[in-house]
C-alpha cells in the first residue's frame, strides 16, 4: 500500500471529502433491533450495521442477509452482556471458554471482568467462532468491530482484533488516535497501514451538551464533520415493549431509528454540507484489492 495516500484517496475520492459511515449497532440484539435497523438501512442514512451472533435474533438477522446479499453487515463481535433481564452465552464451546462466563452461565457484563477472569487465547476462540457462525449462516461479512470496546481498551487484546482482520481480511473499527495513545497504541494505525487492513480515519465519540437533544447533537455533528473518512455509530431500535423490557435507553435507541429512517432535517444537512455516504463494503472491496484478494 502507498502510504502516502489518503483514505479519501485509496477509496477513490478527493482529499477534502467528508465521507461518513452511519452504523448500527448491536443488530441482532432483538426484533425491534433488526428491523430497525434493515429499515434505516433500506429507506433511511444508515450505511452498515454491526451484528451480535451470541444474541438470540441473530438468526433472525442472518436470514434476511441471506434474502438481501446487499446488505452492509459486519460482526460486531460480543464478549460481554451488560443487561440485566436479557442474557447470553458464548457462541464457542463453553469448555473452551470458561474464562469468558459468569457465575449465571452468562457472558460476564462489563469489559473489566472479562479481563480479570479471561485472556486472549478465550477472547479469539469466541470471536472466531462468532466470525464462522456468520459465514455459516451466508452473511457477507463487510467488516469487524468489537462490542463496548473489549478487544480495543485492552492493548494486550488488540492483536486478536488484527490477527482476525488480516485472516478474514476485513477493515476495522478504531477508536480515536487520542484514546489508542492513552492505552499505549500510538503504534496500531501505522502498523494496520502497513499490513492492508483499512479502517475509517476517525470514530465519532462525542457527548452531548447540556440540555442538547439528540437531534441538535446530530446536527451540530454533521455540521462539524472534518474531511476524511468518519463513522458515526448509533443503535437503532423500535419503540416496542419488547425494547422497553430490555434496555433503560429504549427511548435514546428510538430516537436514532426515527432521526436517521426519515427526520427531514437531518438529510438536508448531509446534502447542504456535501457529505457523501458510504459503507463498510468500500472499505472491505478497497482493501481486498490492495491486499490482491478482491
Amino acid at each position: 500500500m502507498d502510504e502516502s495516500l489518503s483514505l479519501n484517496e485509496i477509496l477513490g475520492f478527493s482529499p477534502e471529502d467528508r465521507i461518513l459511515i452511519i452504523n448500527a449497532d448491536d443488530v441482532g440484539l432483538s426484533y425491534s433491533a433488526n428491523v430497525a435497523a434493515v429499515d434505516a438501512m433500506k429507506n433511511g442514512l444508515v450505511t452498515s450495521g454491526s451484528i451480535m451472533v451470541p444474541c438470540p435474533w441473530f438468526p433472525h438477522i442472518a436470514k434476511i442477509c441471506r434474502e438481501d446479499p446487499s446488505l452492509d453487515f459486519g460482526i460486531h463481535l460480543t464478549h460481554t452482556c451488560e443487561w440485566d433481564n436479557y442474557r447470553w452465552g458464548p457462541v464457542a464451546d463453553s469448555c473452551k471458554v470458561r474464562g469468558l462466563i459468569d457465575e449465571e452461565g452468562y457472558l460476564w457484563r462489563d469489559i473489566r471482568e472479562v479481563y480479570e477472569h479471561s485472556n486472549i487465547e478465550e477472547a479469539e476462540i469466541e470471536a472466531r467462532a462468532q466470525i464462522e457462525k456468520a459465514l455459516h449462516f451466508g452473511i457477507d461479512i463487510t467488516h469487524l468491530d468489537s462490542h463496548m470496546g473489549t478487544l480495543q481498551y485492552n492493548i494486550e487484546y488488540f492483536p486478536v482484533y488484527i490477527k482476525l482482520a488480516e485472516e478474514y481480511d476485513l477493515p476495522i473499527r478504531m477508536g480515536t488516535p487520542e484514546l489508542e495513545s492513552s492505552l499505549g497504541g500510538a503504534h496500531l494505525r501505522p502498523l494496520l497501514r502497513q499490513k492492508g487492513i483499512l479502517f475509517p480515519d476517525r470514530l465519532i465519540i462525542g457527548q452531548r451538551k447540556e440540555g442538547e437533544s439528540s437531534r441538535d447533537y446530530y446536527k451540530r455533528v454533521l455540521r462539524n464533520l472534518p474531511r476524511g473518512v468518519n463513522e458515526l455509530f448509533i443503535h437503532p431500535a423500535l419503540p416496542s415493549e419488547e425494547m422497553k423490557n430490555i434496555a433503560g435507553s429504549w427511548r435514546e435507541r428510538a430516537e436514532d431509528y426515527l432521526l436517521f429512517r426519515e427526520d427531514e432535517e437531518i438529510r438536508k444537512i448531509i446534502a447542504e454540507e456535501g457529505i457523501k455516504l458510504i459503507g463498510y463494503r468500500v472499505l472491505r472491496e478497497a482493501q481486498r484489492k490492495l491486499r490482491g484478494k478482491a
